[in-house]
C-alpha cells in the first residue's frame, strides 16, 4: 500500500511498484481511486459508468481519460464489470475493497493529536547492495511510508517504537529479515536530537505542503462560517430560506479535499510535538480537513446517491 501518489496505489504482482506520479499531481486514475474510496466503498453497491464519468467530469477529467482510468483500474484487479444491455456497471473486487479500506483507515486515522512522547526511539540498521536498486527503492519507499526517516545510509529512525512490528513485517515481505537489526532506547548524550530530525526528514517540504493545503481550502472555512451566520439569520421574521450547498459542487469539493489530504500520510512522519517546529502548520491543516469533511460529508453523500440513482 506504500505509494507517493496515493494511499490507494497497489504494487505489481512481481513486487515492483506500478507506475507512479509525483506527489500532489492529479491524474484521472488517482481521482477515480478517491471517488471509489470515498463513495463507492461505503455504499457497497455497483455503480454505473455514467455516474463515475459525471463526477470525474465535474473534476475536469475528460470522458476518454476517465474510461481509460476505469480500464486500467480493472486491469489491476481492483474493479470488475458487468453489462446490462449497452450499459456497464462496476463493482469493487475483494482486493479493491481491502485496498481502499486500508487507505481510508490511514487517511481518517491520520492527523489525530498524539499522546505525550516518552523520549524513546526506534533505530533500524538495514541496507541493500547498490546492485539491487529495485529492492533498495522498495525498502526506502516502504519504510518512509511507515514514517521512518534515514539520517545516514542504512540507518532508519522513528520516535515511535510501536512501529517495530510493522517494520519487521516490511523486512519479512522483502525477504530482508536476516539483514536488519533494531534498537529501542532514549537518545544519548552525543549530538542533538534536533539534528537527527533535520537529517532524517525534510520538515520544510512538509510544512510548505501543509501551507498550500491551508491556502487552497482555508477560504472554504470562511464560507462555512458565513453560511452558518446566514442560516441563523433565517430565523428572523421575513428572512429568506437558509443557504445550502449545491449537490454537484459539494460533491466535487469533497473529492478534491480528500484527494489533497490523502498524500499527507506519506509526506508527514507524524513526529511528536516535542520534535516539531512551533506553530506547526500540520495541526492547523488537520483541523481544517476535519471541519470541512464533516461539513460536506452528508450533502456530498446525498449528491452521490442521487447521481448514482439517476445514472
Amino acid at each position: 500500500m506504500a505509494t507517493p501518489d496515493s494511499v490507494y496505489e497497489p504494487e505489481g504482482p512481481d513486487g515492483s511498484a506500478l507506475r507512479r506520479r509525483e506527489l500532489g499531481q492529479t491524474s484521472a486514475r488517482s481521482l477515480l481511486l478517491t471517488v471509489l474510496g470515498e463513495f463507492v466503498l461505503p455504499a457497497g453497491e455497483p455503480v454505473w459508468t455514467r455516474a463515475l464519468l459525471d463526477v470525474l467530469g465535474a473534476l475536469g477529467v475528460e470522458a476518454k481519460s476517465a474510461r481509460q482510468a476505469l480500464a486500467r483500474t480493472a486491469g489491476e484487479g481492483l474493479l470488475t464489470s458487468d453489462r446490462d444491455g449497452r450499459r456497464v456497471r462496476w463493482s469493487l473486487t475483494p482486493a479493491g475493497s481491502e485496498l481502499l479500506s486500508d487507505g481510508a483507515a490511514r487517511i481518517y486515522g491520520f492527523g489525530r493529536p498524539t499522546t505525550g512522547w516518552d523520549g524513546r526511539w526506534l533505530v533500524l540498521l538495514a541496507s541493500v547492495p547498490e546492485s539491487r536498486r529495485r529492492l533498495r527503492h522498495r525498502l526506502r519507499t516502504r519504510l518512509a511510508w511507515a514514517g521512518l526517516g534515514s539520517p545516514a545510509p542504512g540507518v532508519w529512525v522513528s520516535p515511535d517504537p510501536g512501529k517495530e512490528a510493522r517494520v519487521a513485517a516490511v523486512l519479512d515481505e522483502l525477504d530482508l529479515a536476516g539483514s536488519g537489526y533494531s534498537f529501542v532506547g532514549h537518545y544519548g548524550g552525543i549530538g542533538r536530537a534536533d539534528d537527527i530530525v533535520a537529517q532524517a526528514w525534510d520538515l520544510d517540504v512538509v510544512e510548505r505542503a501543509y501551507s498550500e493545503f491551508l491556502d487552497e481550502f482555508g477560504p472554504h472555512l470562511d464560507a462555512v462560517s458565513a453560511a452558518s451566520c446566514a442560516a441563523a439569520a433565517t430565523s428572523a421574521p421575513g428572512a429568506a430560506g437558509p443557504a445550502t450547498d449545491d449537490g454537484g459542487d459539494v460533491l466535487a469539493r469533497q473529492v478534491r479535499l480528500v484527494h489533497a489530504w490523502r498524500r499527507f500520510p506519506f509526506l508527514d512522519p507524524e513526529l511528536p510535538a516535542e520534535l516539531l517546529p512551533e506553530q506547526w502548520a500540520g495541526s492547523r491543516a488537520a483541523e481544517l480537513f476535519t471541519t470541512l469533511h464533516e461539513r460536506w460529508d452528508a450533502p456530498a453523500r446525498a449528491a452521490w446517491a442521487d447521481l448514482a440513482r439517476r445514472a
